[in-house]
């Protein structure tokens, strides 16, 4: 059974605060307040292992733990020396305390609690100053706190950037597979729309070219038709199916001019709904007898694609275009909207289209 780090790691603080607890409970002579000792040593692996084992271990240690460690730093060294009696406070078993609180403070700078590691370093180097003198207290354990803290420091904040570091890699390699396949998706759909144009417009030019640009009626009106169909694809190829492409041809064939342009409002819909918009498309344009028809893509939320056919007018004198078409096609899967208001909105629409 694989054992994760963290597991390891908790397992190794538990038996090394565990050892020097243990250097508390050696006596070489009986302290003159056992119980004292032995109490201290119980609050000290309480607070200790609480530390380790506290969960989230993301999340910073609660404050009242926090308060609890430093709280454990008065005591336990205090206790440990007056429980030994005056002439056993330079024993190995009276200063466990400096080692112990060390290993304490340790652990709340990797559970990210640093300014409360440095005030408990402080706490134990004044409390063994004021029992033993600040040469005997440097010398059996409070360099050893600054240096374990201050590793715990370097170490966690190596540790925290070489993530951040990962991290960050990570989202680049994300970022550079999903570019690397959008461009792979382009460079497939041109290579469809070459493809496409080429078979469209190939015949018409072959035959421009060997008739010298000399066409009769029907060869003009054929690539008119292939003119089209070419720019259907390159603006308006999400538009297009099978059937939309007969009704455009047949559109043409009627001498009325289309144009067509997709300027990305159908991006991301799926097919479905495209079927749907592209089959009310084509019965719109059965039915189109305008001299001119703009089919143009909506960023509306609710109309999917605008179709208008204009044509010059009889009645008027200058020969201004006017509307006799207009045609919303709305998004399958949206609740039909109110109607449009008003031919002045209907005809601000057109002017954009033209």
């Amino acid at each position: 059974m694989r054992v994760s780090m963290r597991s390891a790691l908790s397992s190794l603080g538990v038996v090394f605060t565990a050892y020097l607890a243990v250097g508390g409970m050696i006596w070489t002579v009986t302290p003159d307040h056992p119980l004292l000792m032995v109490g201290a040593i119980g609050l000290y692996l309480v607070t200790v292992w609480l530390c380790i084992f506290w969960n989230p271990v993301t999340a910073p240690l609660p404050v009242w733990l926090v308060v609890l460690s430093l709280v454990t730093a008065v005591i336990v060294p205090n206790v440990t020396w007056f429980a030994a009696g005056t002439d056993a406070r330079l024993q190995a078993y009276a200063t466990w305390g400096l080692g112990g609180i060390s290993a304490l403070m340790a652990i709340l700078v990797v559970r990210r609690r640093v300014w409360a590691a440095w005030f408990g370093v402080a706490i134990i180097v004044v409390t063994g100053s004021f029992w033993i003198g600040i040469v005997n207290a440097l010398s059996l354990g409070a360099v050893g706190a600054v240096v374990w803290v201050g590793i715990a420091q370097l170490v966690t904040g190596l540790m925290a950037r070489a993530a951040r570091d990962t991290a960050e890699l990570t989202e680049l390699q994300r970022s550079s597979s999903e570019w690397l396949a959008s461009q792979s998706g382009r460079r497939r759909e041109r290579r469809v729309t070459v493809q496409r144009a080429i078979a469209l417009a190939g015949p018409v030019l072959t035959r421009v070219i060997e008739t010298g640009g000399v066409l009769d009626d029907e060869e003009r009106a054929q690539a008119r038709l292939a003119e089209g169909r070419l720019r259907d694809e390159l603006r308006g190829r999400r538009l297009l199916d099978d059937d939309v492409r007969v009704q455009l041809e047949a559109v043409r064939r009627r001498g009325t001019e289309v144009t067509m342009l997709d300027e990305g409002g159908l991006d991301g819909v799926d097919e479905d709904q495209l079927t749907v918009i592209r089959g009310e498309l084509a019965k719109a344009l059965s039915d189109a007898r305008s001299e001119r028809v703009f089919i143009r893509t909506s960023q509306h939320e609710s109309i999917a694609v605008t179709v208008v056919g204009r044509s010059r007018s009889e009645d008027d004198p200058d020969g201004e275009d006017v509307v006799d078409l207009w045609h919303e096609i709305r998004w399958p899967a949206v609740r039909e909207p109110e109607a449009v208001e008003g031919a002045a909105e209907a005809q601000d629409r057109v002017g954009v289209e033209d």
